[in-house]
This record gives C-alpha cells, structure tokens and sequence, in this order.
C-alpha cells in the first residue's frame, strides 16, 4: 500500500513537473520562471500596456531562459523586449539560423525557439500567430530590426537567442543601418564603459497602422517610431558630467522612416510622456519599476 502511494504521487509529482515545463515558453506571468525574472529590474515588466491579446514569452534557446517579450499575435510584432545587457565587443554573429516560437501557435509546442522548418508549407501551421520568413521575403526596404540585439550580448547562447521573429520588426533600411545601429553602438559603449552592476534594457515600438503585405492580407506591422530605455544603478560616480546625468537611467527614441530618423535621448519621464501619446497605454506607464531607484 505505502509502494502504491509513492507509486502515484511520484506520477502526479512527474506530471505537474511536465506541465510546468511545456507552459515556460508563453507565460500568463514573466516571474514564472526565475531567469526569465531576472531579465528585470527588480523583477518587474513595464506597466501599464492596455492590450488583453498580448502574448508573454520567456525567450528560451537550448533550454535556458534569456530574456522576454510581450508579443502581439495579430500584428505579429513584439511590443517590447527586455533583456540584461552583457559587456561586448558589439561583433555581431550572421550565422545563426532564424527561429520562431513553438507555443504560440499550439498550448502542445516546444517551449524552445526553434529554427524554421526547410518547408515553406509547413510555415502555414504557425503562420496566424506569428511572423515567418516568407513575410520578410519581399520587402527590400525594410530589415529585420532585433529588439534584442546580438551586438549586446557577449555569450553564443545569449547571441542565438536574439535571432527569433518573435524579438524582430520590420525597420526601414536607411534607420536600421544608421541611426539605430548608431544609437546601439553607442549604448553598448556608454554601459561598457560606465555600467559597474547589472544593465537592464526595454527596448519596443510604437505603431500607426502601417502593414506589410502578402498574398493580399495584412501580415507584420510597420512600427512608427523604435525606443529604448537603459537602467543601471550601479555606475561609475567619477565618470565625466555629460555621460553621468544619463545614468542611472535614459531613454531614446526615433522615426522609423528614410528622413528625420534621427534618435532623440531624453530622460525617463520624458520618454513615457512620448510613449503615452502614441500608444495604447494607460496614465501609470512605467517602463522601469519605481523609474530605476532599487527598494532601500
């Protein structure tokens, strides 16, 4: 009788771990797992997004958890990403092959990005919840802009993982290889070099309508304007004036478009008064939790 009893709550314990562990892929909340937490300031996703469709992803590659993503299934664009930043030398890695996210077309499916099947035809099964490669196919003027981008992550894995549909948007081709490449470069450099802790970075859009098409329906939708935001508490006090009143929080944003792409850096607030003017957010957005200050 004792046999027995184990017997069934080691089943039901197995059970709930499987269960577990197929649901850590698209989350109903980022802190179900604790790396995925950890891609956040104390813990914490930005508030005040309107959306009730958006999907939470913990972005896992080789079964780890690197960093998330709200995703809007129906505009198949991320609406933000946020991630650690990890000290690099900005070299960017072409070899990886792109991927998508299993889950969000089946409760059943991989909780593991995974790379695109051979067949563009099997691309169909995923095709309503997500971009895929055949949207991106056709349209010269834009690029596959990472909210995530390789450059700021220094470990292979890290690296990989950035190379999902789900962590990318369309950008214009003249803003993704000018102005936001520089503004990348720049962060990485500005958190290189003055950044003592850990660097926390929400980088997402804002959208107008705009879509690129196939097959005459309307499929990924252009954003309007790139931001992004740092938190750092932990910096170089010594560091010269005009690097140390960004710290230990900045933001930036910028039109995605051929002309007047220029970025903007302002602080914080700043940028949340921008973002609640073009998006469908409430009074109380908060990117960072308490803007920055860490719980004393």
């Amino acid at each position: 009788m004792v046999i027995s009893i184990s017997a069934n709550y080691a089943l039901v314990l197995l059970t709930c771990v499987l269960i577990e562990g197929a649901q850590a892929g698209v989350v109903t909340d980022f802190n179900h797992e604790e790396r995925c937490k950890d891609s956040l300031f104390m813990g914490t996703p930005p508030r005040g997004y309107l959306g009730t469709s958006f999907k939470k992803i913990c972005q896992r590659y080789g079964d780890q958890p690197h960093y998330v993503t709200l995703y809007d299934p129906h505009k198949h664009i991320p609406i933000y990403s946020a991630y650690t930043f990890k000290k690099s030398d900005g070299e960017k890695r072409v070899d990886f092959p792109w991927m998508f996210e299993p889950q969000l077309a089946s409760d059943k499916g991989s909780s593991n990005m995974e790379p695109f099947p051979q067949s563009s035809n099997m691309h169909m099964n995923f095709e309503d919840t997500q971009a895929v490669l055949e949207d991106y196919a056709d349209v010269v003027q834009y690029e596959r802009g990472q909210l995530n981008p390789d450059e700021h992550q220094a470990d292979p894995l890290d690296k990989a993982s950035t190379y999902t549909l789900t962590n990318v948007v369309p950008q214009i081709r003249e803003f993704n290889m000018g102005p936001w490449a520089e503004h990348q470069d720049i962060i990485r450099k500005r958190l290189n070099n003055f950044c003592r802790g850990k660097a926390f970075v929400v980088t997402g859009v804002t959208t107008s309508g705009h879509m690129i098409r196939r097959n005459n329906l309307d499929r990924v939708a252009v954003p309007e304007y790139m931001w992004s935001a740092y938190c750092c508490t932990e910096f170089d006090q010594n560091a010269p004036y005009f690097v140390r009143y960004k710290f230990p929080v900045f933001g930036a944003y910028g039109l995605n478009d051929r002309i007047n792409n220029h970025m903007v850096e302002v602080p914080l607030k700043n940028l949340e008064k921008f973002l609640k003017g073009r998006m469908d957010v409430d009074k109380n957005l908060q990117i960072f939790y308490n803007d920055c200050v860490p719980d004393i």
